[in-house]
């Protein structure tokens, strides 16, 4: 405002005037005085943190330093097939070096390699011609029913519906890719609508082995969940995993709370339940093993930070367990209780230490509340101790959520967490994914209920 304007403001309205920017000058005060607060602070990052290596900054090589290059090793060739479709028996006519004839009989020892091709992959079309007419008996109309394998309807079977699945939920190939591909590769003719409407109508055998996979995952004693966003049409979701030693279940949601691990559970409460220490996900288990990874990375920031008392030790403490974790195998029950008892009373004199810093004492506080989730994994030997697996089979579907942007039905992202429910479940018992899929497709439906 300029020394004009405010000659011509009475007393009242200069009043007024210096009221609203003390305001706003103690407003800034206290917004400076964050900013400075937080200058003393480490930064975040993957390794001190829940940050995915992406955020991070890579660290450049030093200058004129460049990568070791790795030993060489003997090298080796592929593996002759057991069966192969076709042989061919080549003999020489004559010899390179004087031009003598040969004969099969000079020829006794052989050098063998496979030639591997792909023939050219075209679609099999097979025309159904349902037979009418009139009952000699009755005069009525007659029709032949159409077969089982090949109903009325869509022209497209199970081993493209199969293929298109496949494509699409497991390499996150869009439609019109799909398009281009199966008429690249195949042959096919096929649009973006009929791609979508196949996948629409196979919709129901995957909800059908969902919910079987689900029961199996919720009935086992230890299970591993974690969550990550999801879009469905143009809204932020949540993306659900429940593993457990043989099954692997997904669920898409509109809610992060625990209200959805409650209808997952059913009332059901397992063993072990294996998480991080967000809280929808506590509570759910007779016993709760919290994922050191992120404790690890919890401890390293509080030492970034200053902290010398509590997170050294602390930190120590969690790698001396994760080490003795990768030797259970070879410890007996015994001794896995004599270091589990070791660890705890280690844990106690930790926890009695008052750090210097913030961060150390937030992280002592939260470590306080967690030391009966610590140790869990060092005398049940089925416990993992960090929740990594779960993370590794979300991570498809973060891939799949930035190349895609969003579901654009409610229908498409129940799909899709069924057929990973599906594709993943059969990872575990070493079975492939497009096979997994084939066999849901031609699985019998289960009989409606009566």
């Amino acid at each position: 405002m300029t020394l004009e304007a405010l000659d011509t403001l009475d007393k009242k309205e200069l009043i007024d005037l210096v009221l609203t920017m003390a305001e706003q000058i103690t407003a800034l005060q206290t917004r400076v005085a964050e900013l400075e607060a937080k200058q003393g602070e480490p930064p975040k990052t993957p390794d001190n943190s829940s940050l995915p290596p992406s955020k991070g900054q890579k660290a450049n090589l030093p200058q004129g330093k460049t990568k070791q290059r790795r030993k060489g090793r003997k090298g080796s060739t592929r593996r002759l097939a057991a069966n192969p479709d076709h042989t061919r028996d080549i003999y020489a006519d004559e010899c390179d070096k004087c031009g003598h004839a040969l004969t099969r009989e000079d020829q006794p020892d052989v050098h063998a390699y496979d030639h591997i091709d792909i023939p050219p992959v075209r679609p099999e079309t097979t025309r159904v011609n349902l037979h009418k007419g009139s009952c000699p008996c009755c005069s009525g109309s007659i029709k032949a029913k159409a077969p089982a394998d090949m109903p009325v309807g869509s022209p497209f079977g199970p081993n493209i519906a199969a293929i298109a699945i496949y494509l699409h939920a497991r390499h996150m190939v869009s439609y019109n890719r799909l398009v281009e591909i199966m008429k690249a590769l195949f042959g096919l003719d096929i649009s973006e609508g009929a791609i979508s409407n196949m996948l629409e109508c196979s919709a129901k055998p995957f909800a059908a082995e969902a919910i079987r996979i689900e029961a199996e995952v919720r009935n086992a004693p230890v299970i591993a969940s974690d969550e990550t966003t999801a879009r469905v049409m143009g809204h932020t979701c949540w993306q659900w995993v429940f593993s457990s030693a043989t099954a692997v279940s997904y669920r898409i949601a509109g809610t992060r709370a625990k209200a959805v691990v409650e209808d997952f559970l059913q009332k059901a409460r397992p063993q072990v339940w294996v998480s991080d220490r967000y809280g929808g996900q506590m509570g759910h288990g007779q016993v709760h093993q919290a994922c050191l990874a992120h404790i690890l990375r919890d401890a390293q920031y509080a030492i970034d930070a200053g902290d010398t008392v509590f997170a050294p030790g602390f930190k120590f403490l969690i790698k001396r367990a994760l080490a003795i974790g990768r030797r259970r195998e070879n410890l007996k029950d015994a001794t896995l209780d004599k270091h589990k008892r070791d660890l705890e009373s280690r844990l106690a004199r930790l926890l009695a230490l008052e750090p210097c810093v913030d961060a150390g004492c937030k992280l002592r506080r939260a470590m306080e509340k967690a030391r009966d989730m610590l140790f869990v994994f060092i005398t049940r030997r089925d416990v993992p101790p960090t929740n990594n697996i779960s993370e590794q089979r979300l991570r498809m579907s973060v891939i799949f959520r930035k190349v895609s942007g969003c579901f654009r039905s409610q229908w498409g992202a129940w799909l899709y967490a069924d057929i990973l429910s599906v594709t993943a479940t059969a990872a575990i018992n070493n079975q492939n994914a497009l096979q997994a899929i084939r066999t849901c497709l031609k699985r019998e439906p289960a009989p409606e209920p009566v």
